[in-house]
């Protein structure tokens, strides 16, 4: 059953794998290229939290660390029911999970707002329950904001991006805005795995379109 159903479609709750009480293997302690915490439920003062689904998140991953002012990253699974699932339950498509990264950042050295025109500039934001090659609902766009003032910048530049795109002949956005939800740490061997496997599987580039110079 887990591997025969549509992986586009969106599991019922009635359908969803029901998951376990907490996560059941450990992570590393300190990020491979940052030095910083890996897991980072409670952050210091003065940082703040986002959260991204812009499909594979190994590429995703290491988009925003390589950027100014992220203080710390991760990889997990978000936007669906089952808790605490594994890699393999969210690929059946049977979760709700989308892959997601988890940016710890500095407000004050990188905006918010740089962080969402990444995402709309290194992914196309237009492909539904996809990214490219990979196809099922873990790899879709998503934007899952934990203040209010991140969905009202998530909201204006959506907008934006969708303009642009339509002036240039493109598609409607497909990208998902929900408050964040419960977030699950990926197991151990996908956190900055392109650090340890630096010749891995990258789907990340100037895939979507760059903003215009006034948003």
């Amino acid at each position: 059953m887990l591997f025969n159903r549509n992986k586009s479609r969106l599991p019922s709750g009635d359908e969803a794998l029901p998951g376990r009480p907490e996560r059941w293997f450990a992570v590393a302690e300190r990020h491979r290229v940052l030095d910083a915490p890996l897991v980072t439920d409670e952050v210091p003062e003065g940082l703040e939290v986002a959260v991204f689904g812009l499909g594979c998140f190994w590429g995703a991953e290491e988009v925003y660390w390589r950027l100014p002012g992220v203080w710390s990253t991760s990889v997990g699974y978000t936007g669906g029911t089952t808790t605490h699932p594994s890699y393999e339950e969210v690929c059946s498509g049977m979760t709700g999970h989308t892959e997601a990264v988890r940016v710890v950042f500095d407000p004050t050295v990188v905006s918010y707002e740089t962080l969402v025109k990444t995402f709309f500039e290194v992914h196309d934001p237009t492909q539904g329950m996809r990214q490219g090659n990979d196809i099922g609902t873990q790899y879709r766009s998503a934007i899952y904001t934990t203040t209010p003032q991140q969905a009202e910048v998530a909201e204006r530049l959506t907008k934006v991006d969708g303009e642009e795109l339509a002036a240039r002949g493109l598609g409607a956005i497909t990208t998902e805005i929900a408050p964040a939800a419960a977030y699950y740490y990926a197991e151990d061997y996908h956190q900055q795995y392109l650090a340890k496997n630096p010749h891995g599987y990258r789907c990340h580039a100037n895939t979507g379109v760059p903003f215009p110079a006034d948003a």
